[in-house]
């Protein structure tokens, strides 16, 4: 029996780099399928030939055992292959069943007039068919990430595409709606179609997948069943040696309070109060984590201790000094280091270059001027010390931020903040994005800082990486802490439970010599001092 997708001897050069090296790569039809890889391993080139948006160099496309050669996605959607980037692409202020036939509406009156009626059943009838739960008539500005992503399925499930292609699928989903995610393959792929999804998470891909074909420097080094490796194999694969799954705890006692955060209150953009009364204090070698669902308030939070958002009421402190006239330019001046949630909108300047990006927020210092000039040429120095360091692919100082891929643009915007020598690293999702390689490089580095007496307040939407990076952890939810436990010792059951916005007795949980908002008790306080 054929394979639905069979991409024979497939190389893909551009200007200077070859991005897929004779790549073969099988798919069997009604399988889920995992292309795994580091950022810039060329899995993102390969569906992107597959789906016609760039022809091969070499090789060929087989589906279903038919040789096909594609000049456009058209002619993929016409074959049966339909691609859901990681980016969507909705028209936020339309209607649900408005985006799905958008450009193939059913129409009447001798096709002069939009069939609503029809587009809406048509709608509401694949959305029955695989579970979907979507309504027709909601506006997509109005519906969860999750559900704009499942619009987005349905869009290439109405122009009949039988093989999916969903490029990094959780990179914006809560950890709720990846599981639903999975579901959602579970129904398509008993129906029939063939999904292939390109990731760098290796627990995505070894809890969803039933294939795995591992990608590095642009060839396929390996295709495995999911039930035969495991993630430290699949993580050697991916970066050519063994990669360190496990953090070191701390061997010192946290020192002094360099942050300083008490019964702070934050509203959203619409004056609705999102942060209420939350205080922590984060210390001299330490890293304190906060853990929870996005959307709990995680956001404003770090927005009113990094100057981009004022408070409503509560102070911030920092190395005990009162930060409430203090603004972002002064903050990072006094080693306040900032790594964004939004890389695109917060991180970067999209339009300029990495030397440009480089000196952003500094470049008013002695270092990188010159007199009342701004010093291009140490600029570009340490651009490159940064792109090498932390290895920002390709590492082109003179190229735009756009014109990298969100991976290496978060290695980047990294690399930058941890150079300013910081007192404080101030991380939201710092591995967001990024392949497992750089995830255990930021995640090393993380660790060199605490070590170092820093700082660093770390906020991830995964669990694994702020139980293992974490000194002390924080639960939020609905703007408050649910508790501050050992990330060492709570279990998986217990941070569910407070994710939830459900409160633990003392005796089930270890709330590691702090009361509920985060700060140390006073006999924790002398503890820490004694030792």
């Amino acid at each position: 029996m054929n394979p639905a997708v069979h991409l024979d001897g497939i190389t893909k050069r551009f200007p200077g780099v070859v991005a897929n090296d004779d790549v073969d790569l099988a798919v069997e039809r009604g399988s889920v399928h995992a292309l795994l890889g580091e950022n810039g391993a060329g899995k993102t080139t390969l569906m992107n030939v597959l789906y016609g948006l760039y022809r091969p160099t070499e090789g060929r496309v087989v589906i279903d055992g038919e040789p096909r050669s594609f000049d456009s996605p058209r002619d993929a959607i016409n074959a049966g292959v339909g691609m859901i980037h990681q980016h969507f692409m909705l028209v936020e202020p339309m209607r649900i069943w408005e985006n799905v036939v958008l450009g193939n509406e059913p129409t009447e009156w001798y096709g002069l007039r939009v069939d609503e009626d029809a587009a809406r059943e048509a709608v509401r009838e694949l959305s029955a068919r695989y579970g979907f739960d979507v309504d027709p008539d909601a506006r997509v500005e109005d519906v969860s990430v999750g559900v704009q992503q499942r619009v987005e399925i349905l869009k290439a499930l109405y122009r009949g595409a039988d093989i999916l292609i969903l490029d990094e699928p959780t990179a914006v989903l809560t950890p709720q709606e990846v599981e639903d995610l999975y579901d959602v393959f579970e129904e398509l792929t008993d129906q029939g179609k063939t999904i292939i999804f390109i990731s760098h998470k290796l627990s995505e891909a070894t809890h969803a997948a039933d294939e795995i074909t591992v990608l590095r420097n642009g060839k396929n080094v390996g295709t495995v069943d999911t039930d035969d490796v495991t993630s430290e194999q699949l993580a050697e694969m991916m970066v050519g040696r063994e990669v360190l799954m496990e953090r070191s705890a701390a061997t010192e006692p946290p020192g002094d309070v360099v942050l300083d955060v008490e019964g702070l209150v934050a509203e959203d953009d619409r004056g609705v109060e999102v942060v209420s009364g939350v205080s922590a204090q984060v210390r001299e070698g330490e890293v304190f984590g906060i853990a929870g669902v996005d959307g709990n308030g995680q956001s404003q939070l770090i927005e009113s201790i990094t100057g981009l958002r004022t408070p409503t009421a509560g102070t911030v402190s920092f190395h005990g000094e009162d930060l409430d006239d203090v603004s972002r330019r002064e903050r990072i001046d006094r080693g306040m280091a900032y790594i964004p949630e939004d890389r695109q909108a917060r991180g970067l300047v999209m339009e300029y270059d990495l030397t440009q990006n480089a000196v952003l927020g500094s470049q008013h210092d002695d270092e990188f001027t010159d007199g009342p000039r701004l010093d291009w040429d140490r600029a570009a120095s340490h651009a490159e010390s940064v792109i090498k360091q932390y290895d920002v692919r390709p590492p082109d100082r003179d190229a735009t931020a756009e014109s990298f891929s969100g991976g290496n643009q978060q290695k980047f915007i990294v690399g930058r903040e941890f150079e300013r020598d910081p007192d404080l690293v101030v991380a939201t999702h710092p591995t967001r994005g990024v392949d497992i390689g750089s995830t255990e490089f930021i995640h090393d580095r993380l660790t060199e800082l605490r070590s170092e007496g820093k700082a660093v307040l770390l906020v991830s939407s995964k669990l694994d990486e702020v139980q293992a990076l974490s000194d002390r952890l924080a639960v939020m939810h609905d703007g408050e802490f649910t508790g501050v436990v050992d990330p060492t010792t709570v279990t998986e059951e217990q941070l569910g439970l407070l994710m939830a916005g459900e409160t633990l007795d003392d005796d089930t949980v270890d709330h590691v010599g702090v009361g509920d908002d985060g700060r140390p008790t006073e006999t924790a306080a002398d503890e820490e001092v004694s030792a």
